[in-house]
């Protein structure tokens, strides 16, 4: 997938003067994208963030104040959901092949919904633990089907950066709904927590009729059914596509793409360095102040906000997607031994050093995002987008379960060279992408001279 030079030196955020939305407030139009589709997906990501963020900031609190969990329970109860979110991401996936992205999406958000509510009317910790696996699994395979649907809805050239610009809302959905969290922190009370699972539950159904009226593929209008998406070159109709859905998973067969998919979810145990990591070495191992950790999020916030669009450009084709992946690596290695620096210093000096080392991963994680989802989309079927991302998405929640387990052990427990082993498997995961990419060059090749 390549842009024309017109293509990739548009303004990301700017919008045509002869769009609708000129005539918006200049500073508003400004940050508008000049896609439809893109921006109609935006509005359903932000209420979607704003409700997850406005959950994340008081689950622990609620699941151990008003459930009245031990952290052990909790941590248990997570792992498990962990697990079952990652074993139903490849079939959820495969359902959208099958039944089309946008209603299975549709579907499994709105089973979100009542899961989410659910913890409301949980009272013992066995139906906790179901339930939660429950809404673990759904989750993540709504996951995997929105990865799909973006596949559908988005022109093959345009699929990374649509991505892109969603992340931004994302991160600042997350953060107008931990600000909201912060407030019902505040009220410490049964009732106010209550409410804001419930809002959340109330944002997942906003979603799933916002979803429902989103077209089903690139260029329909609202009233659009073809469960498949046509590709850039001229795709399958719902014939070719169901009867692709009853085949093995091609993504599982391809050896190339479950590579692609190890080394990205390697590359992905920085998300659980900036949640976990860090602020354990921060607090545990330096004389920094313990607002650092504050700062840390807020420098990775801000630079993802900033970075993230620009940084796909040019992603589109695959060996500048390893190429973006390689760059991670490298720059998440020297991260690590940044971050590390910090032990030992006065408390201010630890503080910039570690905010330095900050700056540098996030600069990794805008790069590696850029280049994963490039490669997700590149070595896939144009038709089988479900069964990909299933098992990309797999990969990726598989990180996020080990990965806090994976960072700590390897921070705390070891020290300095915990820090210099975790940024060598980095380093290591960024270096092999370009010849796992090349080998995926030659497996199409002898699959077309076949």
């Amino acid at each position: 997938m390549t842009t024309t030079p017109a293509e990739s030196s548009a303004p990301a955020f700017g919008v045509p003067a002869h769009q609708p939305n000129g005539r918006l407030p200049g500073a508003l139009r400004r940050r508008l994208h000049p896609d439809p589709t893109v921006r109609r997906l935006a509005g359903i990501t932000l209420v979607n963030t704003v409700g997850n963020g406005l959950s994340l900031a008081v689950a622990v609190l609620f699941f151990t104040r008003v459930l009245g969990l031990s952290a052990a329970q909790l941590g248990f109860g997570m792992t498990a959901a962990g697990l079952c979110g990652v074993a139903a991401s490849v079939p959820a996936g495969r359902a959208a092949d099958r039944w089309g992205a946008r209603r299975v999406l549709v579907v499994l958000v709105s089973i979100e919904a009542v899961g989410t509510a659910g913890y409301a009317l949980v009272h013992g910790y066995a139906a906790f633990v179901a339930l939660a696996c429950a809404v673990s699994a759904v989750d993540r395979g709504a996951a995997a089907v929105r990865n799909a649907l973006y596949a559908q809805v988005l022109p093959a050239d345009r699929r990374v950066a649509g991505r892109a610009y969603l992340r931004v809302v994302t991160n600042i959905g997350i953060c107008l709904g931990t600000g909201l969290g912060a407030i019902a922190l505040q009220f410490d009370t049964r009732p106010v927590y209550l409410a804001a699972i419930l809002a959340d539950a109330v944002s997942y159904v906003a979603v799933a009729l916002l979803m429902y009226r989103l077209p089903a593929e690139a260029g329909a209008g609202p009233g659009a059914s073809a469960p498949v998406a046509a590709s850039a070159s001229g795709g399958a109709g719902v014939g070719q596509s169901v009867g692709q859905g009853r085949r093995r998973n091609p993504a599982l067969r391809d050896g190339p793409f479950l590579v692609v998919t190890a080394l990205c979810s390697v590359l992905g145990l920085q998300f659980a360095v900036l949640e976990v990591g860090v602020p354990l070495w921060i607090v545990q191992q330096t004389d920094a102040p313990r607002i650092t950790v504050a700062g840390a999020f807020i420098v990775n916030t801000l630079m993802v906000i900033a970075l993230q669009v620009r940084a796909t450009r040019g992603t589109e084709e695959r060996t500048a997607a390893a190429r973006a992946c390689r760059r991670a690596g490298l720059v998440l290695a020297a991260s690590c031994l940044v971050i590390a620096m910090a032990h030992g210093l006065p408390g201010i000096l630890a503080a910039a050093v570690a905010l330095v080392g900050i700056g540098l991963q996030s600069l990794a994680e805008v790069m590696g995002q850029a280049g994963g989802w490039a490669l997700s989309y590149d070595l896939a079927g144009e038709h089988e987008h479900g069964a990909y991302q299933g098992v990309f998405n797999a990969g990726s929640a598989a990180a996020m379960m080990a990965g806090p387990a994976v960072v700590s052990t390897a921070v705390i427990g070891y020290g300095v060279a915990g820090w210099a082993v975790l940024g060598a498997a980095l380093l290591a995961a960024g270096l092999a992408m370009g010849p796992a990419v090349r080998w995926a060059g030659r497996r199409e090749a002898r699959l077309r001279a076949a």
